[in-house]
């Protein structure tokens, strides 16, 4: 998925003539400009700045003509964990990896660069992110975990793959055994032997039809009061968290903003092209092109390379004397988009709607959102056993569950969940909630035996989070 000069040049283009910007995809058997060639300063700077810790921030950044997303930390023998911000991409290593009185460097990279997954036939389709650990070649005393989503509709058909080359060389992808590799409906999760770069390959046997999961997201600049003119763009990425912020980070440059929440739709691999057609535009707005249908190549979107489609509409005055910027502060368009061939059966239906005074046009906030800190499995389920059973004292699940603003008629809906500490646990995760602020939550219950299990996973002292006493509370949790 790479943030191609090619897609951001298209889409600059298209907002300065005011009209539809129609992609020209790469071809199939082509990848992306990779400059000219690296020198040897070049690439030892590279990669120092991907392995020097970045202080728990997950980092976007184009290096060496890549753009690569991580985050990296020194890790002693009380293990650590490396979490790549919105992306569901996590990195374990455990306690005991390392041996007592070393620290190594350890770092976690995304991937946004097309010419680094593996070459793909049109059996084959890309379901999840490029992922690289480094260094390129650790080893550890015990296995580390690497956790990333993939988007394949079955399991079994998703195939890990490795390339044990490092980042800037040309890549040599085979598939992993089954041995240390678990994927689950919508995850792979790995136990390294060492670090290296890993993907995940749609592999179904011949007799079954192959098929993986899309979220289609619409984006466009804000509708500002004497506009003429708005471009709808909607973008055709695999389901997984990753995927959908490479779009985000692609529409930043122009202003675009994400119109609405994504929609799945069921895409299959023995089937046609995507096609994007017009079905309605609200009274006062005619589209700019003279097509209301668009096309999107089959193997754009199985191979995973993030395409999208973009309309153009104009305001219509009701004649030439009236002034355009009197007319209609809305705009309200409706899309079908179906595969090639399945135009009644497999329909997805976008509906867009935008005012002048909707409160998503207002410029984001200049603050950034607090880091997403999924909570590493391992840890998840350690913590889940230390809660779940009840005590006396009610210092348990259910004291964490008061902390985080439940009332007793939301604790006793808990408890008739299968797991009430997994729920709420979920709910931590659900509210944005970090390693540290959990930290000191158990500290507060005085629950010492949950608080030394997520402080191995910190690798140092805890702060304090921003609402600790004597300072104001920055998150507010509610129930959802």
């Amino acid at each position: 998925m790479a943030l191609s000069s090619l897609a951001a040049g298209q889409l600059e283009a298209g907002q300065a003539r005011g009209a539809s910007a129609d992609p020209t995809p790469l071809p199939e058997d082509e990848s992306p400009n990779q400059g000219p060639p690296a020198v040897l300063s070049e690439m030892a700077a590279f990669y120092q700045e991907l392995h020097t810790p970045t202080q728990g921030q997950t980092v976007i950044r184009q290096l060496m003509h890549k753009l690569l997303v991580f985050s990296a930390r020194e890790v002693d023998h009380r293990g650590g964990c490396l979490i790549l911000r919105d992306t569901g991409i996590s990195l374990l290593i455990p306690p005991g990896a390392v041996a007592v009185g070393r620290q190594e460097r350890v770092s976690l990279i995304l991937v946004w660069d097309l010419s680094d997954g593996p070459s793909l036939s049109r059996a084959q389709a890309l379901v999840s992110p490029v992922v690289a650990c480094g260094p390129h070649g650790a080893s550890f005393l015990k296995p580390c975990t690497l956790t990333f989503k993939h988007c394949a509709q079955m399991p079994s058909h998703a195939r890990t793959y490795s390339s044990n080359t490092n980042l800037l060389d040309a890549k040599d992808w085979k598939p992993l055994g089954k041995s240390g590799v678990h994927t689950s409906l919508d995850e792979c999760r790995i136990q390294l032997s060492h670090f290296s770069l890993y993907t995940c390959v749609l592999e179904a046997p011949s007799v079954q039809e192959a098929r993986k999961w899309l979220q289609l997201a619409v984006f466009c600049s804000p509708l500002a009061p004497g506009q003429t003119h708005l471009q709808l763009r909607v973008y055709f990425l695999n389901n997984t968290p990753c995927a959908l912020q490479w779009a985000l980070t692609n529409e930043q440059p122009h202003g675009g903003r994400l119109r609405g929440p994504c929609q799945l739709f069921d895409f299959t691999g023995a089937r046609g092209d995507q096609c994007l057609k017009l079905k309605y535009i609200s009274e006062g707005w005619e589209n700019v092109d003279d097509s209301s249908c668009q096309v999107v190549p089959h193997l754009h979107i199985w191979h995973g390379k993030c395409p999208f489609r973009s309309f153009c509409f104009r305001r219509k005055a009701a004649n030439e004397n009236e002034d355009c910027s009197a007319l209609t502060n809305e705009i309200i368009v409706t899309m079908h988009t179906f595969q090639d061939g399945l135009e009644t059966k497999y329909m997805e239906i976008l509906r867009f709607q935008a005012s002048e005074e909707e409160a998503w046009a207002a410029p984001p906030p200049v603050s950034q959102p607090p880091p997403c800190n999924r909570l590493p499995p391992e840890l998840f389920e350690q913590l889940k056993m230390l809660l779940e059973p009840n005590s006396i004292t009610g210092n348990d699940w259910r004291r964490l569950a008061s902390h985080l603003g439940l009332c007793g008629m939301k604790i006793r809906f808990l408890s008739c969940q299968r797991s009430p500490a997994a729920a709420i646990l979920e709910l931590f995760e659900e509210q944005n909630g970090s390693l540290q602020e959990l930290h000191y939550l158990m500290t507060l219950m005085e629950r010492l035996d949950c608080a030394s299990a997520i402080q191995s996973y910190l690798g140092s002292p805890a702060p304090f989070p921003a609402w600790a006493p004597g300072r104001t509370r920055a998150r507010s949790w509610s129930w959802t």
